[in-house]
């Protein structure tokens, strides 16, 4: 399969997945603490979608809020100890990289400055892992041109509706949407508005949302 698109609706419970042989994509609901995960032969990175609690990763006591982000190295481990409601999505970074002592890290988007992309698109980067980069990418409404990526990418829609463009075929996009984007696929994501549409990102090789090319190869301009 050269691309791959998944609806929230098919994954209702707990350790639902999705995956790729990149990624693996899943979403996690906590009624109870517990839960506990690892230790691990993946990296993983955790962003809380919804509700708020406490946590133990890496050993260490974290807050857990909508917003906050993870990072797991592989051969760590994680728990949740209180809960209201929280919900979180999780990718497993396969074969990753040495994570040079950096075993964990905890983030809150709003904590990070805001840095440019194409078509006047906005990111957040997230946590650092040394595996894989994770962002939330703010998009306005529009259709960005045609463009790829040099990296393998699952992109989960946090809010808004929109379009994925692919190959003269157009598959709809809303808050709960998962996308899986092979490296150098071409492509484009349109925001329908009225309001910003919010995704959040995992791409491997590590670096930057921002690099993008045209399907001539030129690479992709802000404007």
């Amino acid at each position: 399969m050269r691309w791959c698109i998944q609806s929230d609706e098919e994954s209702v419970l707990f350790g639902a997945e999705r995956g790729c042989a990149e990624f693996e994509q899943r979403i996690l609901r906590f009624d109870a603490p517990g839960g506990d995960q690892g230790p691990s032969a993946d990296d993983e990175v955790l962003y809380v979608l919804r509700g708020r609690g406490t946590a133990t990763i890496g050993g260490e006591p974290a807050r857990l809020a909508a917003g906050t982000a993870a990072y797991v190295a592989a051969g760590s481990s994680w728990r949740v100890d209180e809960t209201d409601g929280l919900e979180l999505l999780s990718v497993l970074v396969r074969d990753p990289l040495p994570a040079n002592g950096a075993r964990h890290a905890v983030v809150g988007v709003d904590e990070v400055e805001a840095g440019e992309a194409t078509a006047g698109r906005m990111f957040r980067l997230l946590v650092p892992c040394p595996s894989a980069t994770q962002f939330v990418g703010y998009i306005p409404p529009g259709r960005a041109p045609d463009h790829y990526h040099r990296y393998d990418e699952v992109v989960y829609v946090l809010e808004g509706s929109g379009a994925l463009h692919i190959d003269g075929e157009s598959t709809p996009l809303r808050a709960g949407s998962c996308v899986h984007l092979p490296a150098k696929l071409v492509h484009s994501l349109e925001n329908h508005g009225p309001g910003e549409m919010q995704v959040l990102g995992v791409f491997r090789p590590a670096g930057s949302p921002a690099e993008a090319y045209y399907p001539d190869g030129t690479p992709a301009v802000q404007y």
